[in-house]
């Protein structure tokens, strides 16, 4: 096994040299040789740009097979890739891209027509991820190979293109790869230091505890690439072992992502905790209280008959040849997951952070324990900042391999977190036991204070006002040392019983009591307001609860 990160993509490409490589949504499919050959053109861009080893290359723009070859280009040029978010808004991509001191923009020509080029004004050279053409060059060099580039290339490659013309950056494994801006949910975007080392360990992690893996295996690609959750395991483990990656460069809508499980057939599929949740609430659950299913589960021989009908419906939607899913970026509905175990259906939970390139805690279905997000992945260390770990709920700490080089220009933030003695400070609070399995109660900074006393964590209230079909998602605050309940409708729900907008307060008032019925005193919902649009969320589909605070 390489133990550099661009060694065990090149090992890949060679390896898997005539097999697919990346597919666009009803689109075109490079085999890995033509994902070599593209990266090799891009270097030579790079080349008559005047670009640097060292140098920032910005992307933003949606999953597609050019976003990857971007990406990767830059990389094997030694370059640094500055991954943005497409969601991001206009001023925010226009900020990143100067803050981060990019020469070359790789954007998707949507982006770029609503941008404003003179907020940043370090850049040297614009190009349109949806072709490769040129937008905009200060290089005269760089105008005048493009119009001659098919020509060079002939030249260049008299013969065919083989894996002999791979000629991939010799990375150190300190140095700077990636430039991740967070959008998280207690601050605003700062610029993650990735470095090699984290991307290998990442990789490598992958590459030892996916073993059902196999090149050639398809893999759908619906989690943002700009995103490090999406970007380690869609991408860059897939590309490590050769497999066939199927973008879905559109929003995914659930029929869109049915129809690619369905064609694809994926062993692994990675999601956020909202995708699982809505896909059981309102597939399952809703047919679970209806008769005679309701009656016939309460019956021991039936029970069993009607969990493995479940179990294979649900491993249908994803296709049929599931081995696993992967659910990362936040925490799982508790209701949701008990019911996943009851029919022993094959998901796992890990955790990370873009901090860490992502992964911090990760274990195989099979010996995953219920409500933790896995056992401690290797080359990692965590501890619990408290008396008791086991017991009593601290801070998360972190320390290894994954772990960033710090925060990009912003030395006060980078210090806030890393602590002297090499451990980090996730923000996030959790118990870890014997076995090293991590469970996660909450992030620090969203704590509630009851009156007597008592640590109230929001994630638990949010659990149980999630269960109800009615709510889409819930977000629950502090205001005026009362818990307040935000709740945003599930429209077509309500809509299915014929609710009136004007009718929601009352509906969602006995909802609030039934909910309240169920929780301890200090931690009872004071009051709830009715929100009309969904909450404004990361990239990894978490709420930006600061956004919201009183």
């Amino acid at each position: 096994m390489e133990t550099t990160f661009l060694g065990l993509i090149e090992q890949s490409i060679r390896k898997n040299w005539k097999l697919p490589a990346l597919t666009d949504y009803q689109g075109e499919t490079l085999r890995y040789k033509d994902f070599a050959r593209q990266i090799a053109k891009l270097h030579a861009y790079f080349e008559s740009g005047g670009v640097q080893k060292g140098d920032k290359i910005a992307l933003c723009g949606k999953n597609s097979s050019n976003w990857a070859v971007a990406f990767f280009g830059t990389l094997t040029y030694g370059a640094v890739a500055v991954s943005i978010l497409h969601e991001f808004d206009k001023s925010s991509v226009e900020y990143i891209v100067d803050h981060s001191d990019a020469k070359v923009f790789f954007v998707d020509k949507a982006l770029y027509d609503n941008l404003n080029q003179e907020k940043m004004p370090k850049l040297e050279t614009i190009c349109l991820l949806d072709d490769f053409s040129l937008a905009y060059t200060t290089s005269q060099e760089l105008k005048t190979f493009f119009e001659n580039a098919e020509t060079f290339f002939d030249k260049k490659f008299t013969k065919t293109f083989t894996a002999n013309n791979i000629h991939f950056h010799k990375e150190d494994s300190e140095e700077l790869a990636v430039l991740n801006y967070t959008s998280g949910t207690t601050s605003s975007p700062k610029g993650v230091m990735i470095p090699y080392r984290s991307l290998w360990s990442n990789t490598k992690f992958a590459n030892d505890n996916l073993a059902f893996i196999q090149a050639g295996d398809n893999i759908v690609c619906m989690l943002p690439m700009a995103h490090t959750y999406g970007l380690a395991f869609e991408i860059l483990n897939s590309i490590s072992m050769g497999c066939h990656i199927h973008f879905l460069s559109r929003t995914p809508s659930p029929k869109v992502i049915m129809e690619a499980f369905e064609k694809v057939k994926p062993k692994l599929v990675l999601a956020v905790p909202l995708i699982i949740e809505k896909i059981v609430t309102r597939n399952v659950f809703t047919e679970l209280n209806k008769q005679p299913v309701k009656s016939l589960i309460k019956t021991p021989i039936l029970n069993i008959f009607i969990r493995k009908k479940i179990k294979k419906k649900l491993i249908n939607f994803f296709g049929g040849n599931l081995v696993e899913v992967v659910v990362g970026g936040a925490a799982i509905n508790k209701e949701v997951e008990r019911f996943l175990r009851f029919i022993n259906f094959p998901y796992t939970v890990g955790y990370g952070m873009t901090e860490c390139s992502p992964l911090i805690a990760y274990a195989y279905w099979k010996e995953f324990k219920e409500q933790s997000c896995g056992r401690i992945v290797d080359r990692m260390e965590a501890k619990i900042d408290s008396d008791d770990p086991q017991k009593e709920v601290g801070e998360i700490l972190v320390k290894g391999t994954n772990v960033m080089l710090g925060y990009y220009k912003n030395e006060a933030a980078t210090n806030e977190v890393m602590l002297s003695d090499g451990w980090m400070k996730t923000g996030d609070l959790g118990i870890l036991d014997k076995d090293n399995f991590l469970f996660i109660k909450g992030r620090n900074k969203n704590i509630i204070l009851g009156s007597s006393g008592q640590n109230i964590y929001p994630e638990d209230i949010e659990d149980k006002l999630n269960n109800s079909p009615a709510i889409l998602e819930s977000l629950v605050i502090e205001a005026n040392k009362k818990i307040v309940a935000l709740i945003v409708p599930d429209e077509d729900y309500m809509n299915d019983l014929l609710i009136e907008k004007e009718n929601y307060e009352a509906f969602f008032d006995k909802e609030v009591q039934l909910i309240n019925d169920t929780l301890p005193a200090y931690s009872k919902v004071a009051s709830f307001r009715v929100q009309e649009k969904e909450f404004v969320k990361t990239p990894k589909r978490s709420i930006r609860r600061f956004k919201y605070q009183e």
